[in-house]
């Protein structure tokens, strides 16, 4: 069996050790065995390590059927001596989001007796979810707690209880648990069973950010960052905040006023722009009284628009209203309808004939084509002849 260096030294960064076997594992990538290393293997909601060996990249670590599997690029003969060497950056990174895991779940559960169900360690965010609601009210407040076993330096202590002692031993697991088990413990704030790797000190976490919790399943699932990615995440949003600061030129605990603000302003515009549209396609339509079938082009309408100007015509001309909006280069989308007509061959026909999409009800359809003015024209002209 593969010596587990990890365990005993979770800041191994560097060893030596012996291939015991090399197998092909799928496309262009190894499966290989050391007598000893100190990748962790994925397991426990921990992704595996990455390094390398004798400079060979090791893209991940897994466990099966008790073999610690490294994945590489290139074959390594077996009793040949190899040098490891951890993506430190990386590890770190996975110990610190596991490490702040544990105390949040442990905070939660200790406070509403949720049970933790699910762990997943993305590149993004980190990801818990819980058996029951958990309220997003009190997501500051567990964020403090966390953040407070942070400052208080603990030291995390791993243990492997006897039968006896684990039998009273009140720690958290997804399920029931005999023979060896690891208990990682954070003192006053977290017992429970656990194969992945955590920080010494507590204070090694850096930051905890909780950043939302929403409803999962029956219960709950929170996103949340440690450590460096929690700074990051906090440094992106600084700098966000700030450019909409300058931007708006509101203080930068003023941005989300000034949002709002900008908001309001822009909804009354939105209103006086639709008012005046709709005057502008009333007159339209007025002009068009008894013209029979029409067919309109206009410049830069949305999809509302143009359905919103064929409706007022259709209303009016006394015949089918066909509207176009966009360019010979993108397309156009469009409209058409006729009152108390069915458009539905006009349209499929048209959409066969002018590389179209859509449809709707029988007196007013709406999509898109790719097609040129002039074919559109053409397309028309000749449904007029037959």
């Amino acid at each position: 069996m593969t010596e587990q260096i990890y365990y005993t030294d979770a800041y191994c960064k560097t060893f030596t050790a012996t291939v015991l076997s090399c197998q092909p594992h799928e496309k262009n990538s190894w499966a290989i065995v050391l007598d000893r290393t100190a990748f962790y293997p994925e397991g426990g909601g921990q992704p595996g390590d990455i390094g390398t060996l004798n400079d060979i990249p090791v893209t991940d670590t897994h466990i099966k059927e008790g073999e610690i599997l490294h994945y590489t690029a290139e074959p390594l003969e077996p009793g040949t001596a190899v040098a490891g060497v951890i993506d430190w950056n990386y590890r770190f990174d996975l110990m610190q989001n596991h490490s702040g895991e544990h105390i949040v779940s442990g905070i939660i559960h200790a406070d509403t007796q949720a049970n933790n169900v699910g762990f997943h360690m993305g590149k993004d965010v980190i990801t818990i979810d819980f058996d029951i609601p958990v309220s997003p009210d009190k997501l500051q407040e567990y964020e403090l707690l966390a953040n407070e076993a942070v400052w208080a330096d603990l030291t995390t202590e791993i243990s492997y209880p006897d039968p006896q002692t684990l039998q009273e031993l009140d720690y958290r697991s997804k399920k029931q648990l005999t023979g060896d088990v690891r208990i990682v413990t954070y003192p006053g704030y977290d017992v429970c069973a656990c194969c992945g790797m955590h920080v010494q000190h507590t204070g090694e976490i850096g930051l905890i950010k909780l950043l939302s919790v929403q409803k999962h399943k029956t219960g709950s699932r929170i996103e949340m960052l440690c450590g460096r990615r929690a700074l990051e995440y906090c440094n992106t949003m600084l700098t966000q905040n700030h450019a909409i600061s300058v931007a708006l030129s509101a203080k930068p605990f003023e941005t989300a006023a000034a949002v709002q603000r900008l908001k309001d302003e822009n909804s009354q515009l939105s209103a006086q722009i639709s008012d005046m549209e709709t005057a502008a396609f009333e007159k339209k339509a007025a002009a068009l009284q008894d013209a029979g079938n029409v067919i309109l082009f206009e410049d830069s309408l949305e999809p509302f628009s143009v359905r919103k100007l064929t409706v007022a015509v259709m209303e009016t001309c006394g015949g089918r209203c066909a509207v176009f909006s966009g360019n010979d280069e993108n397309g156009y989308k469009y409209a058409v309808g006729e009152k108390d007509g069915d458009t539905r061959a006009l349209v499929k026909e048209m959409n066969k004939a002018l590389h179209g999409r859509g449809g709707g009800k029988p007196f007013l359809a709406q999509g898109s084509i790719q097609a040129k003015r002039a074919e559109i024209e053409v397309f028309f002209s000749e449904i007029v002849k037959s």
